[in-house]
This record gives structure tokens, C-alpha cells and sequence, in this order.
């Protein structure tokens, strides 16, 4: 007698377990029920369609009903509601919202893929007309139309993290007028604050005004010829709107779970075990609406990207036909472009270890994306955490205008795998002068983090160095007269690296000396030099370049 197999909700998870079940069971009984009129479609693709970069609708449509009926034998039932979870007889009850038809339907084994919905807090006139969240094809075209008709050319975007800094990036370029609100005091929330800086330099720089540190109060009666709303900040400012993109996040939709009494977590997400199983053993969940723990810090957390979701929905059907295999978490490795920057991340950031009482090191760089001598070679923001007792990688951060997805690709394979800062040290990557160099920024970062663990230098990071300059602590900075003249850590003395040697005498040996140049590596050097001379120092990780972004 064949499988039942019954999955609630399509896109990345549901419809990656649909097709892995038929690929591993060719009599299986697969019938997939999607809310919406789409299953199968690229979310991730829906900005850079409002925006223009992608010209045709139906490229974001991976897979239709029909194709999936032809290809792969899948009972895919579109405008299907699924209202209640029947544990007890293996049931589900179902809404056909085309007829209104209430019927229900067995299942040997159920995957939920319900994923999550726009967060939607309760801000006086958020409801008005022209204010809309982007989670699917029919909030797009909604978009896309009301742009159109009303000739959009003022917009607020409430929320600077990966779609929402999209959506002002792609709507700045159709021309309009683009206003970013972010209650945290940067934007990009999953990075740290000196990597996210840059990233908020490139915005303004192409026009999209930002008010960090600030929330929007209420969305009252269009003023000043806006023809949505004036968004009213908590600052008092009031920004005239002639469309509202809302990006505060998602929370995930697990009601027909609980009401069926599965095990939800403190996020409220579903918890599941390693092979996408729920408290009930003949029910698994993927995508958006689990909760699992992380890797890193050990703590259950939701993340919502595409890349899990699909892995998740293999590895259930893979459970559902008695496969072995496990999930080892997500790192919520993740990228975005804004405008003529890139910034990604992987695994936890300096925020994260801090609130799990994990100890770390970090690192900052800027090597060039490839070889120096070859033309065009751009600079990468890096950053990397770590142990500090075994080196052990934890999380990692990159910014730049080439070669970040290279890099941070790399580091999260490291991680997964496990890996030490050692052993970036020592990964033979490919070279040439126009992909990289002899060592590469990520060979450079294990490098570096080595010089920490090995004693050979001690770091100081950009936000400790007030602390300790108040408690008397010197500043040197060994550039060049013609790099200082462009700016400078105030209070530093000066002395180019390539005199220090024959300038110690100006050094004070009972202060400290943190040491600086512009990346780090001559202010290293120099701290090598001051070290075996007798001086206590620690190099700013990162240098001027990491530093000075954060002076505001």
C-alpha cells in the first residue's frame, strides 16, 4: 500500500521535501495544499522586480501546479486552506477558498511548511491605504500597481535589514525619494555596528536618508502633498509618504500547530529534532516556522532564509522514508547588496556572544580583494570571532564592493565545519592576480587571529579605546605625514613606522601604547618592534579604518 504524504504550504521547504519525496518514492500519495494562488515562486527575487533589475513576472514563478503535476506526479492543490490538524486520526481539515468547500483528508506522515508573516505592531494608521509588507507575488503586484497608478515618488521604508535595505536600494533607483527607519541605532541588525557602518555610508551616499535610533510613532493623514501618509516619528520628525514599505521582520505562522497541540518554543516557533521531526512522530515541520538551535551558542532561535528551508525540507523527506541523516543547525550565513557594497555574515556576531556569556576574540582586516598590482583590486571590511582558548571559528563578517561573497562563503564552510582559526591559516585557496592573492584575506584572518592566541601581539578594539586612554593609555599612529593629514585618532602622536625605531625616546615606558595605522598590519608591525624594545602596547584591530566610520 503506498505512502500518504500530505504537506501544508509550498515555496522553499514544502516544495523541496515534495520533490525529494518523489525522487526516493515513486508510488508515494503527495499532495501539497498552498493558502495562496502560487507554490512554488522566488521570494527572494521580488524586490529586484519592483526595482526593475528583472524585467519579466514570470521569471519569479519557479515551478506552476501543472508543470509540477507532469514532472514529478504531485497532487498540488492552490487556494487550499488547511484549518485544523486531526492528531488523533491522522486527519486534516481543508477549505477549498475558491468554492468554500470544507472537506478532510488522511496522512501517513504531514509536513508542515507554514513559514511566517510580516510582523504588523499595532502603530496608530498602519492599516492605511498604500502601506504594504513584501512576502509574496500578490504583495508584490500590489506594489508594483500602486506604484504606477499614483506616481510614487516619496518613500518610507520602516525596517533596515536585508529587505528592507533591498527595497530602498531598488526603490531609490526607480528615482524616488527613499527614507529608512530603524528603531536600532544602525542598520543591518544581524552585524556589528563598526561593519554595519559602512554599509550606512553607501546609502546616504546615493541619496536614501536615514533616521536611526528612532520609530515611528503613528501614520497620520497625508500632509505636505504626500498621497499615503506623514509617517510621525518618535523624534517628532515627519516624513511625507506616497508609499509605505513596512520590513520589520516576521513572526512565524504556527497556529494551526498549536491549536493541534504540538510542541511550540519560547520564540514560538515549532520545535523539531535534528531529522525535522515535531513532538508528534508522524508530523514533521520546515522553513520560516521552526525554532532550532544554533550551532554556536547553543540556544534555539528562527531563522528565516531560503537556503535552510530548502536543506530542512530534504532532510524530512528523507526521515518520512526512514533515511538517516541529521540537521546541525543554522548559521544564518546571509548577504546583501546595497547599491555598490556588499555585506554578508556567518554564524554569531559580537552582540550574540555577549548576551550567551560566551567569550570571543576578534579581528579586523581590510585586504584587498585580489592581488594589489593587478588593477582594480577593492578593499574588504573583515571581521572575525573566536575563542580564545582554542581558537575554535564563531562567527564571521565582511563587507565590501568585490570578492565578500568569495570570502564569506569560505568562513561558513569553516564553520560548519568546525574549524580554527589555525586552519584558516593554513587553507590553500585559489590564486591568481585577478581573483586574489598569494594570501588570501582569509588566510590573512587566520594569521592574524594566531598573532592574538600565540602572545605575539595583544588588540585593542575600536570601542575600549576611550576607556583606556581616560585611564592613561597613549595613542600612536605610525602612517604616513600625508594619511595623517586626512584625518587622525585625536590626541595620538605621530611617528611613521619607518622612523619608529630611531625615535623610541619619545615614547613614554611607563604609559601604554595603543597603536594604530590605517588596517592594522604596519601598526602590528610596530607593536612587534615596541615589544621587544620593552613597551607595553596592543594593536587597534582593524586600525583607522575600522575606527573612524564610528566617530559619526
Amino acid at each position: 500500500m503506498s505512502k500518504r504524504v500530505l504537506i501544508v504550504g509550498g515555496v522553499a521547504g514544502g516544495m523541496s521535501a515534495a520533490t525529494r519525496l518523489r525522487r526516493l518514492d515513486e508510488f508515494a500519495d503527495i499532495v501539497i495544499f498552498e493558502r495562496g494562488p502560487h507554490v512554488s515562486f522566488a521570494n527572494c527575487g521580488l524586490p529586484y522586480y519592483l526595482g526593475g533589475e528583472i524585467i519579466e513576472r514570470g521569471k519569479l514563478l519557479v515551478q506552476t501546479p501543472e508543470r509540477l503535476r507532469q514532472v514529478f506526479n504531485l497532487d498540488v492543490r492552490i487556494r487550499s486552506e488547511v484549518m485544523a490538524i486531526d492528531r488523533e486520526n491522522k486527519q486534516i481539515e481543508v477549505r477549498d477558498l475558491a468554492t468554500g468547500k470544507i472537506y478532510r483528508e488522511c496522512y501517513d506522515a504531514l509536513v508542515l511548511s507554514t513559514g511566517a508573516a510580516p510582523l504588523m505592531p499595532p502603530i496608530p494608521g498602519l492599516q492605511r491605504e498604500g502601506h504594504f509588507s513584501l512576502r509574496n507575488l500578490e504583495d508584490t503586484d500590489r506594489i508594483y500597481h500602486w506604484i504606477a497608478a499614483k506616481e510614487v515618488q516619496r518613500a518610507v521604508v520602516v525596517g533596515a535589514g536585508f529587505i528592507g535595505l533591498e527595497m530602498a536600494e531598488q526603490l531609490r533607483r526607480r528615482g524616488m525619494d527613499v527614507s529608512v527607519v530603524e528603531l536600532l541605532p544602525q542598520v543591518l541588525g544581524p552585524l556589528d555596528p563598526e561593519m554595519a557602518a559602512p554599509v550606512a555610508e553607501e546609502l546616504r551616499r546615493h541619496g536614501v536618508v536615514l533616521h536611526l535610533g528612532d520609530k515611528v510613532e503613528r501614520f497620520d493623514e497625508p500632509s505636505n502633498g504626500a498621497k499615503v501618509s506623514s509617517v510621525v516619528l518618535a523624534s517628532g520628525k515627519v516624513l511625507p509618504a506616497d508609499v509605505v514599505i513596512l520590513g520589520l521582520g516576521v513572526r512565524p505562522e504556527t497556529k494551526l500547530a498549536k491549536e493541534a497541540g504540538l510542541q511550540l518554543g519560547e520564540r514560538g516557533g515549532l520545535r523539531v529534532d535534528e531529522q525535522m521531526r515535531t513532538s508528534d512522530p508522524s508530523i514533521w515541520a520546515v522553513g520560516d516556522a521552526v525554532e532550532l538551535r544554533d550551532p554556536i551558542t547553543g540556544t534555539f532561535g528562527l531563522v528565516p532564509l531560503a537556503g535552510p528551508a530548502n536543506r530542512q525540507g530534504r532532510l524530512a523527506a528523507d526521515s518520512i522514508e526512514g533515511r538517516s541523516g541529521t540537521y546541525k543547525g543554522t548559521l544564518g550565513t546571509a548577504i546583501v547588496r546595497v547599491f555598490e557594497l556588499v555585506a554578508a555574515t556567518t554564524g554569531a556576531n559580537a552582540k550574540t556572544l555577549t548576551r550567551a556569556n560566551l567569550p570571543f576574540q576578534a579581528v579586523h582586516l581590510h585586504p584587498g580583494s585580489h592581488a594589489g598590482y593587478y588593477p582594480g583590486a577593492k578593499p574588504i571590511h573583515l571581521k572575525v570571532l573566536f575563542a580564545p582558548d582554542t581558537g575554535k571559528l564563531l562567527g564571521a563578517q565582511a563587507v565590501g564592493e568585490d570578492g565578500v561573497d568569495k570570502r564569506i562563503d569560505v568562513l561558513a564552510t569553516a564553520l560548519h565545519h568546525g574549524a580554527t582559526v589555525h586552519d584558516l591559516a593554513e587553507l590553500e585557496l585559489a590564486y591568481a592576480p585577478p581573483f586574489g592573492s598569494a594570501k588570501d584575506p582569509i588566510n590573512l584572518a587566520g594569521m592574524a587571529a594566531q598573532n592574538l592566541l600565540n602572545g605575539d601581539v595583544v588588540a585593542v578594539q575600536w570601542n575600549e579605546v576611550p576607556a583606556l586612554v581616560q585611564a592613561g593609555a597613549g595613542l600612536l599612529d605610525v602612517r604616513e605625514t600625508n594619511e595623517r593629514e586626512r584625518g587622525f585618532i585625536p590626541s595620538s602622536l605621530h611617528i611613521p613606522l619607518g622612523q619608529l625605531r630611531a625615535r623610541l625616546n619619545e615614547l613614554d615606558r611607563q604609559r601604554e601604547w595603543l597603536v594604530y595605522c590605517a588596517s592594522g598590519q604596519r601598526s602590528y608591525n610596530a607593536c612587534r618592534v615596541l615589544t621587544q624594545h620593552g613597551f607595553r602596547c596592543r594593536n587597534l584591530t582593524g586600525a583607522y579604518r575600522t575606527w573612524a566610520p564610528m566617530q559619526g
